[in-house]
């Protein structure tokens, strides 16, 4: 009897975390204000290329890309040039990456 209650144990357990397994995708993608899909990205070399193509749709428009810059000058720069390039926080955040690396 008691060997039963173990494997049926056991058993629940497997289908829970093979059901947990299946169904647990990635979350849904998030949004801004905007309605453009909010890119998380951890590795440095991504974070640099999405924040080159973020500055050329944005900063490019009117700007070519300057010398870097120290970062909390350039933080000051995207800061006063979020509302005339509507630019997201997550493109200030990846912008900002990409001109002080």
């Amino acid at each position: 009897m008691k060997t039963i209650v173990q494997w049926a144990t056991v058993a629940v357990l497997c289908v829970l975390t093979l059901a947990t397994a299946l169904f647990a995708g990635s979350p849904p993608a998030k949004k801004d204000a905007t309605g453009m899909t909010v890119v998380r990205i951890s590795d440095a070399d991504s974070m640099r290329i999405e924040g080159e193509k973020r500055f050329h749709a944005n900063c490019g428009r009117c700007h070519a890309a300057p010398e870097k810059f120290p970062p909390r000058m350039m933080a000051t720069v995207l800061r006063h040039m979020r509302v005339r390039a509507t630019i997201t926080d997550e493109d200030r955040r990846l912008i900002l990456f990409y001109m002080t690396q």
